[in-house]
């Protein structure tokens, strides 16, 4: 029998689906379609699958009760998990068009959806591993939130499990659906270069999230791309502390800032109200460019009301995009595209202006 040992000799581990792939020479997602019993996996090579099986037998697999309870048929199911604080029902919620472009997606393809909600649980939260293997219920799930816990996540990825992240990720084998924030935001610093800024802030939240890395980072690649200095230009917040930094961007010569738009909206509503308290308007007073809002649910700007400048995310195509990905894992379908960037769409908004002269 192969050694599934665990290192530091605590003992021999159950056998995972990853192991009858390294041994069976397949990938995961043949080995999971096989032992799942469904139909693409009767369908493949009979040598191919009986190499599943022989591994499985010599390995002493032993499959997940929860995860094989309705592999006996094509059950047309799809999870959606959210990691956010909440889930997103209400039209408000950054993540709302997220729900409508998978729930759009699914009808169209003819699946139903089951929609879990780990973070109102009772005493855990939507990291735990007990309720990130709730989702095993369904043939596949699509997972979407900031934060995102990397054990379960991992266990998914070393079981075969088809899943799809609506948003991009770091970690190696996640497949994904996201937005390209890196090249949407160097265009919103080129932008404010061509319209005559040269003294600019960027604002972002503390957490380190991929999309909270990736507009710093398209940020950064701007200024440098337009010949304007790095030093100092990113500043952290929580939202509670804009009212003495606006005071001392002004002092500076500062005439526009950008700030990143999260699911909290720590920054931008902190930003939003520290200039009204000033009694300063955008652009007047103050460029101001956003990374970015969920297409049609753009803000307007505190002063003048203006819309935003800055750019959109198609979060409705993520989620529909995401849907067609995780049915073409489930099938087991060859050669598939598992991580992709969706552009983002410039928007002209209204805040944003040639800077003032005094």
């Amino acid at each position: 029998m192969e050694s599934t040992r665990q290192p530091g000799g605590r003992g021999r581990r159950r056998p995972r689906q990853s192991d009858i792939a390294r041994v069976a020479g397949v990938s995961q997602t043949t080995v999971s379609l096989v032992l799942r019993g469904t139909t693409v996996g009767m369908s493949l090579a009979r040598e191919t699958r009986q190499r599943v099986l022989d591994a499985a037998e010599r390995l002493g697999y032993v499959p997940d009760p929860v995860a094989t309870r309705l592999a006996s048929a094509d059950n047309a199911m799809l999870g959606l998990y959210s990691f956010s604080a909440t889930f997103p029902t209400d039209v408000a919620h950054s993540y709302y068009p997220i729900l409508v472009g998978v729930e759009e997606e699914a009808a169209a393809q003819g699946q139903d959806l089951i929609l879990f909600t780990g973070s109102s649980r009772t005493g855990t939260g939507a990291g735990d591993p007990a309720s990130v293997r709730r989702v095993r219920v369904a043939d596949g799930c699509l997972f979407f939130g900031r934060h995102v816990p990397e054990e379960p996540i991992r266990r998914l990825v070393e079981d075969g499990f088809p899943f799809v992240y609506i948003g991009r990720r770091d970690e190696p084998d996640v497949p994904y659906v996201g937005a390209d924030y890196v090249s949407a935001s160097a265009g919103v610093m080129a932008r404010l270069a061509a319209a005559g800024h040269r003294k600019v802030r960027y604002l972002r939240e503390h957490d380190q999230a991929p999309a909270s890395g990736d507009r710093e980072e398209g940020v950064l690649r701007g200024a440098r791309a337009a010949g304007g200095a790095t030093a100092g230009l990113v500043v952290r917040t929580d939202g509670t502390d804009l009212d003495a930094l606006l005071r001392d961007w002004l002092a500076e010569g500062v005439t526009a800032v950008v700030v990143e738009q999260t699911d909290t909206g720590a920054a931008l509503s902190g930003l939003g109200a520290a200039i009204e308290r000033a009694g300063l308007s955008c652009p007047r007073d103050l460029s101001l460019a956003v990374l970015g809002a969920p297409v049609g649910a753009r803000g307007r700007a505190p002063g003048g009301g203006a819309v935003f400048s800055g750019f959109d995310v198609p979060m409705r195509e993520m989620g529909r995009d995401a849907v067609r990905l995780l049915l073409r894992l489930i099938a087991g379908e060859e050669g598939v595209r598992t991580r992709r960037l969706l552009p983002c769409e410039p928007v002209a908004g209204g805040t944003v202006a040639a800077p003032r002269r005094e």
